[in-house]
């Protein structure tokens, strides 16, 4: 059984294996409320996961260190598993998905680990994990469906409390659970009138369907920018304690997770993978009854692909009106290119590419087509701008 004791108990075996990441007050993430950050993406191997593979390790017999530890992940568990293991002198194997970002995979290698990439996603790694444990008889670290992981995530519970006594709602991201089952019976046991809730993927919502049907779901398809919390089906355990602790459960867009990813870049100097972001963006966009609380959004893990956050971050400036395409249908003669840039200028927008191409056939033969990229504040200013183009006369399309 879970217990706080045992979280406790995770709490004090832990405190020379973690780093202590101190809670950042983040004013600027939202009017609507006092927003504090606990920032696990600051925390060795970059996630919060080495709490729960760091105890889960520390308590395993001789014996079942003697045969080495396997574990299956999307990348942070991998991290966690393998350092944790190098620290005992044990054998780890990791499988990880083969759509794993790179950055994930090479610095499992890094901590020490063997490596065995498996087609598909998170599910397909665990089966094979499951295989060569029972082929070669290795002891399995499950990444979130035991109790001794989920003790040693819960101890963020224990710590936001012990640093902030007065908080009234945290929230954390679902994949498996293991992060939110044991940061939920942490902070309940203790003062069960903090609200705790949960934030999942729009594109990978098992959690968040299995508390709404009330048992156990298992999704045909995931499809996620947040490959952390990408899993298609909760743990018995984390199901079984999210159902008893939590508050309540809701789902953000990519998009949403790409701009929350773009806000703490810019607001807080803080690199945070699309799991890590999840509540950030549930935040941002007014997922939760939080209005004028104290609440406390744990950033998970900050080990985000290099080539992927070029994306995340494009798809944040589109989402939060940063950057703007506009196409305009225009008469192709001297001065027009002059008296788009020159409203585009006046209004303060920067334009920073410019694509002419003639009309097609069906349009005026004089025809053509001016798409232009440019560098907005906002979507009020977005709008500014397409008013004063169309009141000058030109045609947006």
């Amino acid at each position: 059984m879970l217990t706080l004791d045992k979280i406790y108990h995770a709490s004090y075996v832990l405190k020379d294996v973690i780093r202590p990441t101190n809670i950042v007050k983040a004013p600027s993430i939202t009017d609507d409320c006092d927003v504090y950050l606990k920032p696990e993406n600051l925390q060795i191997t970059g996630s919060f996961k080495v709490r729960g593979s760091g105890y889960k390790i520390s308590q395993l017999s001789d014996e079942e260190k003697k045969r080495g530890v396997i574990a299956c992940s999307a990348g942070n568990h991998a991290q966690g598993v393998a350092l944790a293991a190098t620290k005992y002198g044990i054998k780890s194997l990791i499988c990880l998905p083969d759509g794993a970002p790179i950055s994930k995979i090479e610095a499992t290698k890094g901590y020490g680990a063997d490596v065995c990439m498996v087609p598909g996603v998170y599910d397909d790694a665990y089966n094979e994990a499951l295989r060569l444990r029972d082929e070669k008889n290795y002891t399995f670290i499950h990444p979130f469906d035991d109790e001794n992981v989920i003790a040693g995530q819960g101890t963020i519970g224990i710590e936001i409390l012990n640093e902030m006594p007065d908080v009234d709602a945290v929230v954390a991201a679902i994949g498996g659970g293991g992060l939110l089952s044991g940061v939920a019976c942490a902070i309940k046991s203790l003062n069960p009138n903090i609200k705790v809730y949960g934030v999942q993927a729009e594109g990978a919502p098992s959690m968040y369907e299995s508390v709404k049907k009330g048992e156990p779901v298992c999704l045909d398809s995931v499809s996620t920018i947040a490959d952390g919390i990408q899993v298609k089906s909760p743990g018995e355990h984390t199901f079984k304690y999210i159902q008893k602790y939590v508050d309540d459960i809701v789902t953000v867009s990519d998009d949403e997770i790409s701009s929350a990813i773009l806000k703490l870049i810019e607001t807080q100097k803080m690199i945070a993978e699309g799991a890590g972001a999840a509540p950030v963006a549930a935040v941002m966009f007014n997922k939760l009854p939080i209005k004028g609380k104290k609440v406390v959004c744990i950033v998970s893990g900050g080990n985000i692909d290099v080539t992927i956050l070029s994306r995340v971050i494009k798809r944040g400036l589109l989402m939060t009106g940063r950057q703007q395409t506009v196409c305009i249908e225009l008469q192709d003669k001297p001065g027009q290119l002059l008296a788009v840039s020159k409203i585009i200028a006046e209004k303060g927008g920067n334009v920073i590419s410019i694509h002419h191409e003639r009309a097609s056939e069906g349009t005026d033969v004089n025809g053509c087509y001016l798409r232009i990229v440019m560098e907005t504040r906002n979507y009020d200013h977005v709008k500014e701008i397409h008013d004063a183009l169309m009141g000058a006369g030109f045609k947006l399309v």
